[in-house]
């Protein structure tokens, strides 16, 4: 987009609170069109700049960007540095690192914190210790951990040799993680005796060896324990090794491993449309040069901050914005064990106040759980907490609702903080599409603007761009430093799944759908292109039919998926919690045909779901991630098939239609 687009209408928008705006990072919408144009006047220039500024490089580069082997583009990749050395080192050096890097709160409130000087000492340990078990610089290693600063130090110890990290979530069962490690031929895994969630103990090390078992692994050939809660677990020895008897004999004194600034950092394996998972691969510099400048922009990192991201290690999210991007800012963080129910509904809040966070970064179904509990227990609304400290609040993991996004910005943020909804993807890095707290004025459901030096369109099926209020297929098209390299071992499906022909070859397509707002030219998701129905040939948005449905007062969650239907060519079954006792019976066909007309209302007659049903919740990963495949084979009648042992809570399947 041009600078010239971003003189728009912006009276109905909500502007940066003055007191945000007046000491921001980027201060103002004045600010923000200055970096958009420094990066359309010189592309490679920009983010030069910005790779200097954000990173130390112990050999520097003199090629920015290199397009000639489309889409497989490479940046800085005569430049040499070290990730570990960028979090840690660097900040020691320059103080002497008694700063707190991370603040742990477990499972059960016990509080651990460590400083910069600490944790490059436990990352020094570890890393020796890898090496004296034979790893090294291109090696593949596994963690499937808990939430856990050894987390985050196996996953720094990584960088630091060189070798290639791949973090499966510890939801994950054993044929998922066999499935990964399979495809990698990963020489070791990091893991844990037990993880803690909500007060009950779930096994990792006996997963692990379920899956390693399963064959096709025998490139292991260590297995570093992590000793959590201290279970009796099975032993294999010497394959197995307890992680603080490594690092006990080890050297606090580690020299980084310098790394060309294409060298693979991590591997990070998402989901696939065939079943199969893709092994995202993302280059250390790039990707470390977007987590420093994102929490510097969209978070508007200061000094004095304590940022707090509750995602998992697991996904993207907290790669980007707890492993990386808080320690590269040299930030103080809470790293959070736990869930955000137990022991009830206010752990949130009570965090908050407690570690007197400034800077918050959760997922909308958080958020919309946490609506839920605050009306059946008043003394677990955010209202009842000193939450003064916040400044920034923001989402990602998926489209915020409208009526979610308000009650965020009233009750959690006190109608003062920005609110940064933010788009972006394992795919992507970082994030893409978002607004700045001190610049950008917020519209309630809408991602905002693409951040500086990000070229984002929205075209159709041609790769025609399509006028503003109309829907098309979100788009880049050109390329950014984070953006992944390839897929693991597999670069054709990369390119057919991210550059497809039909767009040229060289556009990466997003996988989403989106619209641009007539008057803002601002964002708004409308869902993954799947997630669009084609109902009576009107394409409908998932994402739409879900806002209209939580908008209702009764209602606190809701999902929609599409079935084939005679008639329409696709009908639409709504899955919905409701905010007091799960209707059942006539009630349920009465809230049925009150929220069928609703809907009607919000959007018209052609959106109304066929059929709607009734959960105490909706299937989740321990994470919170909605299991979409799961409702649509519930809408079709189908058996289930895939695996269901990381959903939080596998029971509610009977009740949103499974057979007996």
């Amino acid at each position: 987009m041009s600078a010239n687009d971003l003189r728009h209408q912006e009276s109905d928008t909500l502007g940066p609170h003055a007191g945000i705006a007046a000491a921001a990072n980027v201060s103002g919408m004045d600010a923000y069109r200055a970096l958009v144009a420094e990066a359309e006047r010189d592309y490679e220039g920009f983010w030069a700049g910005r790779a200097r500024a954000m990173l130390d490089w112990h050999k520097p580069f003199s090629k920015v960007l290199d397009e000639s082997n489309a889409p497989f583009y490479t940046w800085f990749e005569d430049g040499e540095l070290n990730a570990s050395y960028n979090c840690l080192d660097r900040h020691v050096e320059r103080s002497d690192g008694s700063r707190t890097a991370i603040i742990f709160e477990a499972d059960d409130g016990a509080v651990t914190a460590v400083s910069y000087a600490e944790l490059l000492a436990r990352v020094c340990r570890f890393a020796n210790a890898l090496k004296a078990y034979g790893v090294g610089k291109g090696d593949r290693v596994v963690v499937y951990m808990p939430m856990s600063i050894e987390a985050v130090v196996a996953m720094q110890a990584c960088t630091r040799i060189g070798a290639i990290h791949s973090v499966v979530f510890g939801g994950f069962s054993a044929k998922s993680l066999n499935e990964r490690i399979a495809d990698l031929g990963a020489v070791a895994l990091v893991t844990a005796d037990e993880q803690m969630r909500g007060g009950r103990p779930l096994p990792l090390k006996g997963i692990a060896d379920e899956a390693l078992g399963m064959g096709h692994c025998d490139s292991v050939q260590h297995v570093f324990v992590y000793r959590r809660t201290g279970a009796r677990i099975g032993w294999n020895s010497p394959r197995d090794v307890w992680m603080h008897e490594a690092m006990a004999a080890q050297s606090t004194q580690c020299e980084p491993q310098w790394l060309g600034a294409e060298h693979p950092l991590f591997v990070l394996y998402t989901s696939g449309s065939t079943g199969k998972p893709k092994g995202v691969q993302h280059a250390a510099a790039g990707y470390l040069l977007w987590a420093a400048q994102t929490m510097h922009w969209t978070f508007d990192l200061k000094q004095n901050d304590v940022f707090w991201c509750t995602a998992d290690i697991g996904w993207i999210t907290g790669h980007t914005y707890i492993a990386y991007g808080p320690l590269l800012c040299g930030a103080t963080q809470i790293l959070f064990e736990g869930v955000p129910v137990y022991p009830d509904a206010g752990r949130f809040w009570r965090m908050i106040e407690r570690h007197r966070v400034s800077l918050f970064y959760t997922a909308p179904t958080a958020i919309r759980a946490l609506i839920k509990a605050s009306h059946e227990n008043p003394d677990t609304h955010p209202g009842r907490f000193d939450l003064s400290t916040l400044r920034v609040i923001g989402t990602a993991g998926e489209p915020i609702n409208p009526q979610v996004w308000q009650w965020y910005y009233e009750h959690v943020g006190n109608d003062r903080c920005a609110v940064v909804d933010t788009w972006w993807q394992t795919e992507t890095g970082g994030q893409l599409i978002a607004p700045l707290p001190g610049a950008t004025p917020l519209v309630p459901g809408a991602c905002t603007l693409p951040l500086p030096g990000i070229c984002a369109a929205v075209v159709d099926e041609t790769g025609q761009a399509v006028p503003h209020g109309h829907g098309g297929l979100l788009v880049v098209t050109r390329p950014w430093p984070a953006m992944l390299r390839t897929v693991w071992a597999d670069p054709e499906r990369f390119r057919k799944t991210y550059f497809p022909a039909e767009l040229g070859g060289a556009t990466y397509l997003a996988g989403d759908g989106a619209m641009r707002d007539a008057h803002t030219g601002y964002f708004t998701i409308t869902g993954r292109i799947d997630d669009v129905l084609n109902v009576s040939g009107h394409r409908l948005g998932t994402m739409a039919i879900e806002s209209a449905l939580v908008a209702h007062p009764g209602v606190a969650e809701a999902a929609v998926v599409g079935c084939p239907d005679a008639l329409t060519g696709e009908a639409i079954v709504a899955f919905v919690v409701w905010k007091s006792a799960r209707p059942e019976g006539v009630f349920a066909a009465q809230m049925a045909a009150e929220l069928c007309a609703w809907v009607a209302s919000e959007i018209g007659p052609i959106a109304k779901p066929k059929e709607i049903r009734f959960g105490d919740n909706l299937p989740k990963t321990r994470s919170g991630k909605i299991m979409r495949r799961l409702l649509r084979a519930l809408a079709n009648g189908e058996p289930i098939t895939q695996d269901v042992s990381t959903l939080e809570n596998a029971a509610v399947l009977e009740q949103l239609g499974l057979p007996r």
